[in-house]
């Protein structure tokens, strides 16, 4: 039997995926261990294993086939837009993309003028802008605190992730429109969810009924 490999991503998701996946008897204590060096894990009982990476490259991994499954947050995966199965929302890891910015930017929103946006994530923004309030943005891209942007003058709102909100009220800021809720799903590559349907099909239907 091969091996299936799980990409997880790195931090609060990956562990509270470990936790979920011990309540249906899948296990690797090794994943958890802050001191190891190690890049892959292995159950070799079940013959799984495992690799940490950073949210952004999980999709890659999952369509490319370097993973058969990978779960990580759905906002990674709207920015990302890779080819793979979306198979459970696994109801973790929650907040909301939404637009946030001043009070004082409500108004130029609701009048529809051409508004410059600062965003991690530029093509969610873009498709929210142009295809969802079909207003024309600007849209300029930070790696960074975006919460800054409209702060010093580079955009007029933001569009990021919301989870309590209070770093946005710190910095005098609001969210004015929610896009969409996001949590962490778990993706499984095309070609892995034929040749490995009967395995892969019995770990979403266990996660399914303790999420259910």
């Amino acid at each position: 039997m091969k091996y299936l490999t799980i990409a997880l991503a790195k931090g609060r998701v990956a562990k509270k995926t470990m936790d979920l996946l011990a309540e249906i008897g899948i296990t690797c204590d090794e994943v958890n261990d802050k001191e190891t060096r190690k890049l892959i894990f292995s159950n070799e009982e079940l013959k799984l294993k495992f690799f940490l990476a950073k949210a952004d490259d999980v999709p890659t991994y999952v369509e490319y086939g370097a993973a058969d499954i990978g779960i990580v947050g759905k906002d990674t995966l709207l920015e990302n837009g890779r080819k793979l199965y979306e198979v459970i929302d696994l109801n973790m890891a929650k907040c909301r993309m939404c637009v946030a910015g001043p009070a004082s930017a409500r108004e130029l929103l609701a009048s529809g003028k051409v508004i410059r946006v600062a965003s991690k994530y530029p093509n969610i923004a873009r498709n929210y802008f142009h295809n969802v309030r079909h207003q024309t943005a600007e849209i300029i891209k930070l790696h960074g605190s975006v919460e800054l942007a409209p702060i010093v003058g580079l955009s007029d709102v933001i569009v990021d992730i919301v989870e309590t909100g209070s770093t946005l009220k710190e910095n005098g800021l609001e969210v004015i429109e929610e896009i969409c809720p996001c949590t962490a799903r778990m993706v499984v590559n095309q070609v892995s969810m034929k040749m490995e349907q009967e395995r892969i099909r019995d770990i979403i239907g266990k996660l399914k009924g303790i999420l259910s």
